[in-house]
């Protein structure tokens, strides 16, 4: 045999184990390569145990990309990224295409949190530049998890499952954020497991309850209609707010099953209240992606017996936005079966005008951001008169949040809005004590007209 021959299977051999090591796509190192980089590292240091530090980022939005311009668009993309964070990385440090939208890099230099951070928001800005796809251009942010060796992990699996976790932590904040693995966030993140885990086991044993606020026509204080709201209390945790499990539920993939629980319960108390009495309920942005969603709504009413026409859903101009085209397919087959929809939170949102104009509603909810200042800041003041003046215009009815007093509920009433929700008009409270609420607003009205 040759001498030729001889070298022809070693670099058979070289090329198959540069593909194994390499992502077909962008040309940069996989996870494989990304493992025996940390585990070499941490090996070269094991005696005198210096720090080194992983990243994983992942691409916001980036979903929505493919979605919209194709997978092409998106494979660009992808090939533009690698390219821009080869190009940007410190010397001796290592990128490598992690997984889907997500790249990894392993910095041998960076020893501490400060550094992590500094180069975590260099590498952010540099993702962030416009991307260009030929007839368009697209921006992107991206978020951030850092792990420090040894202190986050002495072995590759643990080290890497501490970036994931602080990148899970920066997901959960928002678009753009940078996090660094710490001790404390190892235990926030396993009471929010420990939380997850109570609540699911709640939602199973029907242990999640709906309680109900009045709304009210300002005019003379008359009852409309209730928004269910979720309470819990858990035997061991105690009261948990809405504010707390109702996003758990979403980031962790139970929000329909705890939704569709509620909306059964609210509506079965409903049922024993006047029939000209309305109910408003929380959809969340996950059922507003759902095609099904539609189809649950109407199978919950149909069983429970609640006209539709009593049902008014709420949802916020976020929700709709995170899949335009399902949520207005949804919005609009709910509305052609009786049911009303609010834009709730108005006025806080990018583009609400935009929105009135793109979807059809019922009625509009003024954010209680405005409304708690409405009788002491001049701003929220004219914005809530536009808002008043505008819905009329369109012939939207309108919901004034959060009227807190007197001074409020006057101020709203004179500014000519119609509706108004709050503590001043009633907490929120059970099936039991909505009840006794409503028979003692019947003896009211009643000695009113004697």
């Amino acid at each position: 045999m040759t001498s030729a021959g001889k070298l022809l299977p070693q670099v058979t051999q070289n090329e198959l184990q540069a593909m194994a090591y390499s992502d077909p796509l962008t040309g940069l190192g996989n996870r494989y390569r990304l493992r025996d980089k940390v585990r070499l590292l941490a090996a070269e240091r094991a005696q005198d145990p210096a720090p080194f530090t992983i990243c994983i980022a992942n691409l916001d939005g980036f979903k929505p990309i493919n979605d919209l311009f194709g997978v092409a668009a998106g494979d660009e993309i992808l090939c533009q990224v690698a390219h821009r964070l080869k190009a940007c990385i410190p010397d001796g440090a290592t990128v490598t295409r992690h997984d889907g939208d997500e790249f990894a890099f392993v910095l041998p230099l960076v020893f501490e949190r400060v550094g992590a951070e500094r180069i975590g928001q260099m590498i952010k800005d540099v993702l962030s530049a416009p991307y260009d796809l030929g007839d368009r251009n697209v921006r992107l942010s991206a978020s951030f998890g850092f792990a420090i060796y040894p202190f986050a992990g002495e072995e590759f699996e643990d080290l890497l499952k501490s970036a994931e976790t602080a990148l899970y932590r920066s997901k959960r904040r928002g678009r753009g954020q940078i996090t660094v693995y710490s001790r404390e966030i190892a235990l926030e993140m396993k009471r929010a497991t420990q939380l997850e885990q109570a609540l699911r086991t709640a939602v199973i044993a029907d242990a999640v309850d709906a309680h109900f606020q009045p709304i009210v026509r300002l005019g003379d204080g008359a009852v409309l209609g209730f928004e269910a709201l979720a309470r819990w209390i858990d035997a061991d945790l105690g009261f948990v707010s809405p504010s707390v499990f109702v996003p758990l539920a979403e980031e962790r993939g139970f929000i329909d099953a705890l939704s569709e629980t509620l909306l059964r319960k609210a509506a079965e108390a409903a049922l024993s209240w006047p029939r000209e009495l309305f109910l408003s309920f929380n959809l969340s942005s996950v059922q507003l992606m759902d095609p099904g969603t539609t189809e649950i709504i109407l199978s919950i009413l149909d069983r429970v017996g609640l006209d539709p026409h009593r049902l008014e859903l709420e949802i916020t101009e976020t929700a709709m936005m995170t899949s335009a085209e399902t949520a207005h397919r949804i919005i609009t087959d709910l509305r052609a079966e009786g049911v009303k929809i609010s834009l709730d939170d108005f006025g806080t949102g990018q583009s609400s005008l935009g929105r009135l104009r793109e979807f059809t509603f019922d009625k509009v909810k003024i954010d209680r951001a405005f409304v708690s200042q409405i009788t002491t800041d001049r701003t929220s003041e004219h914005i809530v008169k536009a808002i008043i003046a505008m819905c009329d215009g369109l012939d939207l009815q309108v919901v004034a949040e959060g009227i807190e007093d007197y001074a409020d509920a006057q101020k709203l009433k004179a500014l000519g809005c119609g509706m108004g929700q709050g503590y001043y008009y009633g907490k929120p409270a059970d099936t039991v004590a909505t009840g006794r609420y409503l028979r003692e607003q019947e003896r009211r009205l009643l000695v009113a007209h004697l």
